[in-house]
């Protein structure tokens, strides 16, 4: 899908580098985007994904993100300036596309990042198409930004993939900048309105693998009542090059992926407050 002078919209995957797509829009044309929803800014779609939802999925991955995590694979999505401008329009005809096959392949459409509610007008009105067009719908999101979707808004979700990094939260913000309180303000909104959640935990060697903080939110999630499952995700240096080649500092450098065994013992923290964890 590209025109002459077009960055192709779909993406090998998403962890290929993508710098600069929107240079030279006008900060005024940016704000008035964000403001209408009519256009958005993306990395770019990926198909065939089946670790973004039920089923195998169509991810768009939005650029723009207010957290810095330690761990981020792709620091190229924290800038909304490295997104390429899409119009709503052909976001929607890239969803009309893949509807059929998406059905019968038990998927959907996820949304993700980046953060998806920096652009929460856009996000708002493709969940609203993607709906129409009877496609199952996902948010990937951190939560920070939830009370920007109204009730009406979070039920065009079928299921949102909410990502707690912490419970503590001097931690959470040593690992990501931002406090965690308005994530777990919108986990809770997310259980009053029975909108079922699928939870993710990267698990980091040493930064993230606190026994008592991981109980902490096995327990939270289980209260919730509205937790489908929760994917306990390894840490991994896919993204490494790219903190490389945007001349940041990355400190990470020599932590090793989650090995097995930690993984299993997560893992059976999560089941042992009877959620189905992976």
């Amino acid at each position: 899908m590209k025109t002459a002078g077009q960055t192709p919209l779909e993406a090998k995957d998403p962890f290929e580098l993508r710098v600069d797509q929107n240079a030279g829009m006008s900060e005024s044309a940016v704000s008035t985007a964000l403001r209408t929803g009519d256009m958005g800014f993306l990395h770019s779609f990926t198909t065939g994904s089946t670790v973004d939802g039920p089923g195998v999925r169509v991810v768009a991955w939005t650029a723009g993100c207010q957290f810095r995590c330690l761990y981020c694979h792709n620091p190229d999505t924290w800038n909304m300036m490295n997104g390429m401008p899409v119009t709503l329009e052909r976001a929607i005809e890239t969803l009309r596309r893949y509807r059929h096959s998406l059905k019968l392949m038990f998927g959907g459409f996820t949304l993700s990042g980046g953060e998806p509610l920096m652009q929460d007008r856009f996000a708002a009105r493709l969940f609203t198409a993607a709906k129409s067009l009877g496609i199952h719908t996902a948010l990937d999101t951190n939560g920070y930004l939830g009370e920007r979707l109204s009730d009406n808004e979070l039920d065009q979700i079928d299921v949102v993939l909410l990502d707690l990094k912490a419970w503590d939260s001097e931690r959470h913000k040593q690992l990501t900048a931002k406090e965690n309180g308005p994530i777990l303000d919108f986990a809770r909104r997310l259980a009053q309105r029975k909108r079922l959640i699928w939870l993710r935990y990267v698990l980091v060697p040493g930064l993230t693998d606190d026994e008592n903080d991981i109980n902490q939110i096995a327990m939270f999630a289980a209260r919730l009542g509205n937790v489908m499952r929760v994917d306990v995700l390894p840490f991994h240096q896919m993204g490494r090059y790219k903190w490389k080649k945007l001349g940041l500092e990355y400190a990470l450098d020599d932590v090793p992926a989650a090995p097995p065994w930690l993984v299993d013992r997560v893992c059976a923290q999560f089941r042992a407050v009877g959620l189905t964890a992976y």
